[in-house]
């Protein structure tokens, strides 16, 4: 039933391209046999689809709908949400300084700009404007890396050509600078953003994350790798709470009613279970390494939250409290 009902739509989008005079919805109702108010989500859903749907005789009555012919976009059409959701992503590329994806965003709104009808453009031009406007992303106030686009061309070439790269890598806990061939897989975007790549290095020998920002330069190696099909960049961002990787663990936390509800729109990690409780508290429970990043995290609930499981996590905010690198009041239980 569902292809019968979508096959009824592209025949009327066929129809409404086919025909100079378009179609009214009295047409519709006749030659499909539906009711006016099928005819009407029907017109809706074929514009929603082809934004280029024009009335075909503006004025008059019973209004007629048409898919203008004769052009090559006539049967792709770009709608002002469309074009506002590519201005917002964006925007979110050069907040998090992720200036080259910002550009190629740019460039591609240009590209697809440039195939609409002049006629389409004038109508999407003033509710873009007002979208963007609506939908604007504030720069976050605050330190951010310095990542050169030239690096970030550099690396991800590597990554789609399967090309081994030598990094000279400045280690921000000692200033170290070291020279490791690695072989390059993804990224990974938060507050700081890493290469993962697996290193060639005798002493690792495993997959490990390279802060961007601490990537002076990057030399693409004459000699290829073989992807391995049994590594998955996202089973590997899914192993930690963060981006440090260890060994992934079950924990279970406990919100307070007062902060059940909004811990409730919380992504904590694509693993997680809600479950409500008698007295309005949440139980939240997710497998997952990163125990600093957690600690850390759940400072910011103050005493609104409870770890439940695992004790390692418990000692671990106590640990921290003791020694007042957090001045902060978080209960535990």
């Amino acid at each position: 039933m569902r292809y019968e009902k979508l096959e009824v739509l592209l025949r009327v989008a066929l129809d409404m391209r086919g025909n100079a005079e378009g179609l009214s919805l009295e047409d519709i109702q006749r030659d499909y046999g539906v009711g006016r108010r099928t005819a009407e989500r029907m017109r809706d859903a074929i514009e929603r689809v082809f934004p280029q749907m024009e009335q075909a005789n503006p004025g008059e009555v019973p209004k007629r709908w048409r898919i203008r012919a004769g052009v090559p976009t006539s049967l792709v059409g770009f709608s002002a949400e469309e074009f506002s959701a590519l201005a917002t992503a964006c925007n979110l590329a050069r907040r998090e300084n992720l200036s080259e994806a910002a550009g190629r965003l740019e460039t591609l709104s240009a590209k697809l700009k440039s195939l609409i009808h002049p006629q389409a453009a004038r109508r999407i031009g003033p509710d873009l404007e007002a979208l963007t406007e609506a939908e604007g992303i504030a720069l976050r106030p605050g330190p951010r890396q310095r990542i050169a686009a030239e690096l970030l061309a550099d690396l991800r070439h590597a990554i789609i050509a399967c090309r081994k790269v030598r990094l000279h890598y400045r280690a921000r806990g000692t200033g170290a600078l070291s020279r490791q061939l690695v072989c390059p897989y993804g990224f990974l975007y938060g507050n700081r953003h890493y290469l993962v790549a697996y290193s060639l290095s005798d002493r690792a020998r495993d997959y490990r994350l390279f802060s961007l920002a601490n990537i002076e330069k990057a030399e693409i190696a004459d000699s290829s790798f073989t992807r391995r099909k049994d590594f998955s960049l996202q089973e590997f961002a899914e192993r930690s709470f963060g981006v440090f990787q260890e060994k992934p663990f079950d924990v279970v936390w406990r919100f307070s009613p007062k902060a059940a509800a909004d811990a409730r729109q919380f992504l904590f990690h694509p693993t997680q279970v809600f479950e409500d409780q008698p007295d309005g508290s949440l139980l939240v429970r997710f497998r997952a390494g990163g125990a600093l990043e957690m600690c850390w995290h759940l400072f910011t609930w103050g005493g609104e939250v409870q770890v439940v499981e695992p004790e390692r996590l418990r000692a671990m905010i106590r640990e921290l409290l003791e020694t007042k690198e957090v001045q902060l009041s978080t209960k535990i239980s």
